[in-house]
């Protein structure tokens, strides 16, 4: 099918960008940084970021001049094709690497029809290239990834929540109940680096509140191509584009758990 043979030239662009843009940010991490603040929420940008992203979208835009593209620093760009599409973040976890915590990555994902059909995480530290197609599964480094329960009864979680939840009550209240009933609340303000995490089984679930960025939905389609499911907190199946979604992904034998644990 025709969508299938852009998605494999579109994986090769995405491959090769990604690891680039990583390079670009470790062999930067150590030196002294430009920092500026961005938006009324405590989010900050680079430099890095920036020449990141400009590299990126440059290269899609070669190799795909009709591709519509949204970067996280510079917006929408591009061509004005309805069906093709990618979103960018070309450091994610910039609040760490700001700071010199090795915990940040590269996030892409190619759309078809507003459906992920692609995403490629690398993280830029590990020099570890996830990858992810729809259908065909899931990579690192070229091996396959397959998402396996944690011996531990109680559960390590991943919170993710936007920018813009500050002080949310609901928000507080999940997160307590989380940290009373599991094993590990990991906060790693890098989506990327925990949706990995989970998609390798190193990890039981994601909790994601109020969030849908440019960081999301390479994750998602990586964890699903893993064996993960993702859905609402009511349980419903969780698919689409969401720009303030609440949702759980995990293994399919802890559904019920986690379910109950969020609407707890």
């Amino acid at each position: 099918m025709e969508w299938q043979r852009v998605v494999r030239e579109a994986r090769a662009a995405a491959e090769e960008l990604a690891v680039a843009a990583g390079k670009l940010a470790k062999e930067a991490f150590l030196l002294d940084k430009e920092i500026e603040a961005k938006g009324e929420y405590g989010d900050i940008v680079t430099e890095i970021d920036r020449q990141a992203e400009e590299w990126i979208v440059s290269g899609i835009k070669k190799r795909f001049p009709s591709h519509r593209i949204l970067g996280e620093e510079f917006g929408w760009q591009g061509g004005d094709d309805p069906d093709w599409s990618w979103m960018i973040d070309p450091l994610d976890g910039t609040n760490n690497y700001a700071i010199g915590l090795p915990v940040y990555a590269v996030c892409i994902t190619c759309f078809y029809r507003d459906e992920p059909v692609l995403g490629v995480i690398y993280d830029s530290h590990l020099e570890r290239l996830y990858v992810a197609v729809k259908g065909e599964g899931a990579t690192v480094n070229g091996k396959q990834l397959t998402i396996a329960p944690q011996a531990f009864k109680r559960p390590t979680v991943a919170w993710v929540q936007g920018h813009h939840v500050q002080g949310d009550e609901r928000s507080l209240a999940l997160r307590q109940v989380l940290e009373q009933r599991c094993k590990r609340v990991l906060r790693l303000w890098a989506p990327g680096i925990a949706w990995s995490l989970l998609a390798q089984g190193q990890i039981d679930a994601m909790v994601v509140y109020r969030s849908g960025g440019v960081d999301m939905y390479a994750g998602m389609l990586l964890a699903r191509e893993a064996g993960a499911v993702t859905v609402d907190y009511e349980g419903k199946a969780f698919d689409g584009i969401d720009p303030d979604a609440s949702l759980i992904a995990c293994h399919p034998e802890r559904l019920t758990e986690i379910i109950k644990l969020v609407r707890t």
